[in-house]
């Protein structure tokens, strides 16, 4: 079963990175970017059959590593 995890920075948390990326945008001609968010996606390869199990195992996951949950979200896609 796989995984895929998408990690964000909550709304209200500065993201440099994203800024920088609007900049590096603008200075190519792309004048229309007004704001850039920039996270990551994790993909997991799951040795569980049960939807429900997965989803769980992922959220702990989630909660203990992949995601900095003070400051970011995340969501589980389980295929």
């Amino acid at each position: 079963m796989k995984a895929r995890v998408h990690v964000m920075l909550k709304d209200g948390v500065l993201d440099p990175q994203g800024e920088a990326v609007r900049h590096a945008l603008g200075s190519l001609g792309f004048e229309g970017v007004q704001a850039v968010r920039q996270g990551k996606v994790i993909e997991l390869e799951l040795a569980a059959t049960d939807k429900a199990a997965a989803e769980a195992e992922v959220k702990a996951m989630c909660e203990k590593l992949l995601a900095n949950t003070v400051i970011e979200k995340y969501t589980i896609e389980i295929a």
